[in-house]
């Protein structure tokens, strides 16, 4: 599998960059075709590239993405291994596991599908409808995002991204600032606001991302811009925290807010996974395999949308390893394998009998 994986790799693919990532997807067709004997259709859903294995209207979806958060050139070098250890630009999130799919679906028969997508890193605007309209005709889904440690994920936190603009009104900083309308100190005071719609009890956090203000350092900054990643594994609360943050106004009455974005990916519950969950474990133990273990975990996928859509889901199901979005991003050698060869056995296994 390393072969593959190291073209998939080398062949950067940030997802705001539509050529890479078209790239990206013909060269998986070119090696799905080496592999599996028979190419991926490469479709255009929306004005993103998506690879297409299988079935139209699988039984077994296997969902996957191949863009990355990596901008060309940011992470060195490209493709590193030492001993167990291989690093590099989507490696864990989620090349490996695209290629652990592949090589698993050597010798299945049946109805069975691998789709990737490539705006999963920004929302999977372009791709929902589809995840949507695929999960819900089909038994089971199988997300090939990364594991944590191992473990499979049984429950995700739900999302939702904002934007706030502030318009306010320059003057200069040292002779007359009493004239401007500051709005660095008006996106202060919404950050600080932010903090209070944070709630422990149900995982929900509300984080200023990326922020810019002003544009020279001796003017009274007339326009801010801020993002906002909100989370929980409650569906009310991301409700709670939208319509807080589309209330919000400026302190000062000469700034003004503009406020777009909204919910995003609803939380994946644990009611969604917990049959596949025990019959992935029945299959690790008949394959010799150590139990895989479950977690339940901040960052959403696919699987939210398939669960969404009243699928029967299970995540987490790629590579083992650690440092998503991170630059100490890698992916364990020696579980590719494990991985793959148990993937197999559980879409034999879900394709030769019904999911209860």
């Amino acid at each position: 599998m390393l072969a593959p994986l190291e073209a998939l790799v080398r062949c950067e693919s940030p997802t705001d960059d539509l050529d890479a990532c078209r790239e990206v997807v013909r060269l998986a067709s070119d090696i799905a075709t080496r592999v599996l004997g028979v190419p991926a259709q490469i479709k255009e859903i929306e004005g993103r590239p998506v690879f297409w294995w299988g079935d139209e209207q699988p039984d077994v979806l296997i969902l996957a993405h191949l863009d990355t958060v990596w901008p060309h050139g940011s992470y060195q070098p490209l493709w590193e291994i030492k001993g167990d250890v291989l690093r590099g630009p989507g490696t864990f999130d989620m090349k490996a596991g695209f290629i652990q799919a592949l090589y698993a679906l050597k010798g299945i028969e049946g109805s069975v599908a691998l789709v990737a997508t490539t705006d999963e890193e920004t929302g999977s605007h372009a791709s929902k409808a589809l995840i949507k309209d695929l999960s819900s005709k089909a038994k089971a889904v199988l997300v090939l995002e990364a594991s944590l440690d191992g473990k499979v994920k049984t429950g995700r936190k739900g999302t939702a991204m904002y934007q706030i603009k502030v318009l306010g009104l320059a003057a200069h900083a040292g002779l007359e600032p009493e004239k401007g309308v500051n709005t660095t100190t008006e996106i202060a005071h919404t950050i600080l606001a932010l903090s209070s719609l944070e709630s422990a009890e149900h995982g929900t956090t509300v984080v200023p991302t990326l922020l810019h203000s002003g544009n020279t350092t001796n003017t009274v900054p007339d326009i801010a811009v801020l993002d906002i990643d909100a989370r929980s594994f409650s569906q009310a609360e991301l409700e709670r925290v939208d319509k807080a943050i589309k209330n919000f106004t400026a302190v000062n009455p000469k700034a003004r807010l503009e406020i777009t974005g909204g919910l995003n990916r609803p939380p994946l519950q644990p009611s969604s996974t917990k049959a596949l969950y025990e019959r992935a474990e029945k299959v690790a133990a008949a394959i010799g395999m150590k139990p895989l273990g479950c977690a339940e975990v901040g960052g959403a996928s696919d699987g939210n949308f398939a669960a969404a859509a009243g699928a029967q889901v299970l995540d987490g199901l790629g590579a083992v390893g650690g440092g998503a979005h991170a630059p100490t991003e890698w992916v364990s050698l020696s579980s590719m394998q494990e991985r793959s060869d148990f993937l197999h056995a559980f879409i034999k296994d879900l394709l030769a009998k019904d999911v209860s």
